[in-house]
């Protein structure tokens, strides 16, 4: 645990993170879990429900087997949210979807199924939670760092810039209750998937390399440190509707 961790104790607080059964919402849940924090926690993938399940401390942390493009799921989700946590403190909005589709590949399904995961699924997500964070509290979207386009992310890049666009209108709309909401914009990140779907191990090993060639400081990132930056934002008490780019410069151009 780091020092930050030490000083800045969780315990008392109580947060609920959509995807947060792998990658980068799972180690954002594991902090939230080693910092006190009681957690709900959303995951759609079977396995995914199952390894998360095996890795947290059941008494701290509540999976729940979750879509976010279903509008009965994302109700139930809140009912859980109330009866097991009540009002919470931080709301992370971090599950997503990427598929490489070139404009001629793309089709209608494509970009309704990405769109309906990355960008409307987390709006009403966070309509249903909304009321549920208690005044002062914090959101935090996972968005992507896009200053730098790649090919065949059409659907993808633009739905995380839509979710970029109305975190900052709901920043604005909450300004009453002192709720902040900012965003954090992974590059390179090693995960299991790269942040896409459907991934080969081939494709992975490209990923990666692809990763190390364009990064600034020669390497992708860790989950843990996405999730740093995402606790960070939780509880900046004088900061809001801003991203938090999370890329090792690779936006930036550095380098």
């Amino acid at each position: 645990m780091s020092e930050y961790e030490h000083s800045q104790p969780l315990a008392g607080k109580k947060a609920v993170v959509t995807g947060g059964t792998h990658g980068m919402g799972l180690a954002i849940v594991q902090s939230l879990v080693d910092r006190g924090a009681q957690v709900v926690l959303t995951g759609r993938n079977e396995a995914g429900i199952e390894k998360a399940r095996a890795e947290l401390d059941p008494a701290a942390a509540r999976i729940v087997r979750s879509d976010a493009t279903k509008s009965a799921d994302i109700a139930e989700l809140g009912r859980v949210v109330e009866q097991r946590l009540g009002g919470i403190d931080y709301l992370f909005v971090n599950h997503g979807v990427a598929e490489f589709k070139t404009l001629e590949e793309a089709t209608v399904e494509h970009w309704d199924r990405v769109f309906d995961v990355n960008a409307k699924g987390a709006f009403f997500t966070v309509q249903r939670l909304a009321p549920l964070i208690r005044d002062g509290g914090s959101i935090v979207f996972t968005t992507v760092s896009n200053d730098r386009i790649f090919p065949g992310l059409s659907a993808y890049s633009a739905a995380k810039e839509a979710v970029r666009a109305f975190a900052k209108v709901l920043a604005a709309e909450l300004l009453p209750r002192n709720i902040r909401v900012n965003a954090v914009a992974p590059g390179f990140i090693l995960t299991p998937s790269m942040g896409v779907a459907e991934l080969t191990e081939q494709q992975r090993a490209e990923f990666i390399r692809d990763g190390k060639e364009t990064t600034p400081m020669g390497r992708p990132g860790t989950v843990d440190e996405v999730a740093s930056a995402a606790l960070y934002l939780a509880g900046a008490t004088f900061t809001t509707g801003t991203e938090l780019i999370v890329d090792g410069g690779f936006a930036q151009g550095l380098g």
